[in-house]
């Protein structure tokens, strides 16, 4: 069994096995007509059930033959045009690199001993966003998970500066359409139920500074904390920005923690015609990126940014046998001290060999067409009396839904887009998403492809109409 373990002597093993995996998948890159085949969990699960995993084949070419059947085959591929659900990615060539560097080195990023120059690169990557966000001299970070981590983190640093003796005392406030992770968050830090504040928002889908102001006075008013704000620079339904310099000046004004929940608009960061939609970013004490979603990266690639690196001490454990108290004195830059993991991946070279291949400039372009896309979506829509679109994007997102000439029960409507949405996965001819709008059933393109066009909006817009129509007809035969 020595022979699978990768080292100096199965190197060449190492080379063929994952060239002939390269190869199934760029194979099945190029033959896929579709973003998904349609398969039911029912037809896919047997073949999954069935496989002993205590009999192994012994044979690579055997397994990515079985892998075809249970996987490849039938995956939901993002790098279709048609695929235009959730904030999922087609992701560039240059970090797939960097992924298949990393897993086969197999770094990990808690200790200096363990990553050395990854460490340094991750640091450089750190440094690198906290200037495009403006965090200035004193700033820190670490790469994370994902954005659910990003937001855990931050918020732990939030209850900890706050130096509140009691925790039912705290408060949040995040505006009706923040990620759902804040509320996750509170929770796993011990906050009381009603420690998440939910700030309306308006038409355009932005928090109301207005109606924020209110709830912090009424939180002072009340004996409360206001731990912090939570301002969505990129809401995950609409991809609507938070007026970023106002809740700043309310944040400094009440003495709150502001954290920036740009997971989805940090792309911005590299845009070179929109950047001017994160101002006010820079008054930020914390901020989440998801690089893996709109700088095109593979899962999984995000960081928490801070504006004040002491801050992370909050996060800091020393254990002798990994990161001692010592280690800080000596200067050794260990990465665990300011994360919330351990064993890490070194997902940062996959950002970095992306700019160091594309350049930022070339990652903003990419995101710069898909809000174009998204503008041109939005103008389809307004113009098209079968759809109802709720709010015209800041970036790349469109909430709509099918309005039927003939019907008007609200909850027949619903039926039908979620009938819809249902069909076309099943058909496999397009993956669209779904959410609710003031208790209503919508749908949801999120556009991150570059290679969808404007022609497939269109495409897909009629199948969803299609589909919604044959649901009505049969609706109505069944009534008759």
């Amino acid at each position: 069994m020595r022979s699978h373990l990768l080292n100096d002597l199965t190197a060449e093993h190492y080379r063929r096995s994952v060239t002939e995996g390269v190869e199934r998948v760029a194979a099945q890159l190029a033959t896929t007509g579709r973003p998904f085949t349609g398969i039911t969990v029912d037809a896919l699960a047997p073949r999954v059930e069935r496989i002993d995993l205590d009999r192994p084949l012994h044979d690579t070419t055997a397994v990515l033959d079985e892998l075809e059947e249970v996987y490849l085959r039938d995956a939901v591929y993002f790098h279709h045009p048609r695929y235009l659900a959730h904030l999922n990615c087609p992701v560039v060539i240059p970090a797939v690199l960097g992924e298949a560097v990393l897993s086969a080195v197999n770094s990990s990023l808690d200790t200096w001993d363990q990553s050395a120059g990854g460490t340094l690169i991750e640091r450089k990557l750190i440094d690198w966003t906290a200037g495009r966000i403006g965090l200035g001299p004193a700033a820190d970070g670490v790469f994370t998970s994902g954005g659910t981590q990003s937001n855990l983190q931050a918020l732990l640093l939030a209850r900890e500066e706050a130096k509140c003796e009691s925790l039912a005392e705290l408060r949040i406030f995040a505006s009706e359409v923040s990620h759902f992770s804040v509320r996750k968050a509170a929770k796993l830090l011990g906050l009381s139920a009603d420690s998440v504040v939910s700030v309306p928002v308006g038409q355009d889908k932005r928090m109301g500074t207005v109606a924020l102001a209110h709830e912090l006075e009424r939180c002072v008013q009340d004996g409360l904390t206001p731990m912090a704000v939570v301002a969505t620079a990129g809401s995950t339904d609409f991809g609507s920005i938070d007026p970023l310099p106002g809740i700043a000046e309310l944040c400094a004004r009440y003495g709150a923690w502001l954290h920036v929940d740009a997971a989805y608009g940090c792309g911005l960061l590299v845009s070179p015609r929109r950047r001017e939609l994160l101002a006010g970013i820079e008054h930020a004490d914390s901020v989440t990126v998801d690089y893996h979603k709109s700088f095109f990266q593979p899962v999984s690639s995000s960081a928490v940014l801070v504006r004040d690196a002491a801050t992370l001490r909050h996060a800091t454990y020393h254990a002798d046998y990994l990161n001692p108290r010592r280690m800080v004195q000596e200067r050794i830059p260990n990465q665990v001290d300011k994360s919330l993991q351990t064993t890490r991946r070194f997902d940062a070279l996959k950002l970095w060999m992306t700019l160091r291949v594309m350049g930022a400039d070339g990652i903003g372009q990419l995101f710069d067409e898909v809000c174009d896309l998204a503008h041109q979506g939005w103008q389809l829509l307004a113009a098209d009396p079968r759809f109802d679109v709720v709010v015209e994007p800041q970036l790349s997102t469109l909430v709509f839904r099918y309005i039927p000439a003939a019907v008007t029960d609200p909850a027949e409507i619903d039926r039908a887009n979620l009938y819809a949405r249902k069909a076309l996965f099943a058909s496999g001819d397009a993956v669209v998403a779904g959410t609710k709008v003031s208790g209503r059933h919508y749908l949801k393109f999120t556009l991150l492809n570059p290679e969808t066009t404007a022609q497939d909006i269109t495409a897909v817009l009629d199948l969803i109409a299609g589909h919604a129509e044959q649901y009505l007809g049969d609706s109505l035969d069944r009534a008759c």
